[in-house]
């Protein structure tokens, strides 16, 4: 989870659950909903890395379809970077719909994809404020550019993480809710992307030597 201050909404009271918790759980969780593997490879595939899961937490398994839970059972869901692995959105957002009245989500954007194409990822996601826009990456073009992917993929695992960090709130999307919202597939890629990009920080560039600035203009001269 990127953006853990997001997180507001939670009452004292109130039972939490937490789907797909990866190795690091959420401290307010009080019961965790992880889904039941066919392999150790396919578990590492969806985490992105080796960590177990070490909880003394109470942890209920599934097969990816209905909840194990009965109508309102919990006050608060969470539920961060699993809508991108779903392959039933609709159905998936109904069931937390039926066992909680509020919750947060979060996930990566269509940049991100872009960048990086994780193979465990299948959809695009973006939420409008009323609605949830979903496409399948099957349904796009983007599987061309792995060989450029490739590159980005790799410079990820290095450690290369400077591009996400100075643009993760455009990168990642996470949000608080209090009642259903419908979840849409489209086809529009306008449906998944940014409305306002005036929201793009102005790059930080170390130092004041000049070199510095004049390659960033070289480059916006030959790119426009």
């Amino acid at each position: 989870m990127f953006f853990p201050e997001r997180i507001t909404n939670i009452k004292p009271t109130d039972k939490v659950l937490e789907i797909g918790p990866g190795a690091d759980p959420h401290p307010r969780s009080d019961v965790l909903l992880e889904l039941e593997h066919v392999s150790e490879e396919e578990r590492s595939a969806h985490f992105g890395h080796e960590e177990k899961l070490l909880t003394d937490k109470k942890i209920v398994y599934y097969t990816g379809t209905r909840f194990p839970f009965n109508n309102n059972e919990f006050d608060y869901v969470i539920c961060s970077h699993v809508l991108e692995h779903v392959e039933d959105l609709p159905s998936f957002l109904s069931e937390i719909f039926r066992i909680s009245g509020k919750g947060y989500f979060e996930y990566p954007l269509i940049y991100y994809e872009y960048l990086y194409n994780f193979n465990v990822h299948v959809n695009f996601v973006k939420y409008n404020g009323t609605t949830l826009y979903f496409k399948k990456k099957s349904g796009s073009n983007l599987s061309e550019f792995t060989p450029v992917q490739q590159f980005f993929y790799e410079s990820l695992k290095a450690g290369h993480v400077k591009i996400i960090n100075d643009l993760l709130p455009l990168l990642m999307e996470g949000f608080e809710w209090d009642k259903p919202f419908k979840a849409i597939q489209t086809d529009d890629i306008h449906d998944l992307v940014l409305k306002d990009y005036t929201m793009i920080p102005s790059p930080v560039i170390k130092g004041s030597s000049p070199s510095a600035k004049q390659l960033i203009k070289q480059l916006l001269r030959k790119c426009f």
